[in-house]
């Protein structure tokens, strides 16, 4: 018996890193899950996205651990595609009580960079919060909502290309949405906080465009802003995001809303 036994989540960006491991650490404690990942590329990201591929790994995965899964890509950009994926999963598993806003990318440069990262990394958790909501308040069971942000979210960290730039003001933005939505919904007993990782080893740190694009912010490199995390560790993993989360969305968190939660060995605090 898990402690999310009859329990469904949504969660965004579900093919593969951090959203494949929320889904895994879910299902293994109960859960059953909606997944939705793009599953496609958008021109401004200089690494490769989720593919198909990818989002049935994630399906395997969680079927491995008993949990039923209705997987679809829909792009968090697009409300109508959004909401279609999230109502397919509540036709067969219910109402979601948890949900965890992950989807995000991390373009860099190009003309469309800015507002492709805006678009997916801000407008999309806007939307995921502005679909499952009502469902989530008309079922009248309460529930918890995690936002993905980052460590950028809480200190001026960007390079000055656009996408960067874009990055830091979108997981910023997250923030806002964060508390605007745990006072909304409170009275609701929904609650929402957001959850910020330092450096995570996925698929977006883990490439040879955002590695050059790191070392290049670094002191000796370039005089840029120091990168270390202040526990000797580069990289997080993708299971220690889910295992924080798990921690917000179980009764472990019942009466924790409206924070910011780092989870960054120690980063912002170094800063």
């Amino acid at each position: 018996m898990g402690s999310l036994d009859g329990k469904v989540a949504f969660i965004t960006g579900a093919a593969r890193g951090q959203g494949r491991a929320h889904a895994v650490k879910l299902a293994s404690e109960g859960a059953d899950i909606i997944a939705v990942d793009l599953c496609d590329e958008i021109a401004s990201v200089p690494y490769p996205l989720a593919t198909p591929d990818d989002l049935a790994a994630t399906v395997k995965l969680v079927e491995e651990t008993g949990a039923r899964i209705v997987a679809s890509p829909a792009d968090v950009r697009d409300r109508a595609s959004l909401k279609s994926a999230l109502w397919a999963g509540i036709d067969e598993l219910g109402v979601p009580e948890i949900v965890i806003a992950n989807a995000g990318i991390a373009p860099m440069a190009g003309a469309d960079a800015w507002q492709d990262v805006i678009d997916v990394n801000l407008t999309g958790v806007y939307h995921t919060l502005d679909v499952v909501m009502k469902p989530m308040i008309k079922a009248g069971k309460g529930g918890s909502i995690v936002l993905t942000s980052s460590v950028a979210g809480l200190v001026g960290l960007a390079s000055p290309m656009a996408g960067s730039v874009g990055y830091a003001a979108a997981k910023h933005g997250i923030v806002g949405l964060m508390r605007v939505y745990a006072n909304l919904l409170a009275p609701y007993r929904i609650r929402v906080n957001s959850i910020h990782p330092a450096g995570v080893n996925t698929p977006m740190i883990d490439n040879d465009f955002t590695r050059s694009w790191l070392e290049g912010l670094t002191q000796e490199t370039q005089g840029g802003p120091d990168m270390s995390n202040a526990l000797p560790v580069q990289t997080l993993e993708p299971e220690d995001i889910a295992n924080a989360a798990f921690w917000l969305v179980a009764d472990t968190g019942r009466y924790v809303t409206g924070i910011t939660l780092p989870v960054d060995a120690g980063y912002v605090n170094k800063r």
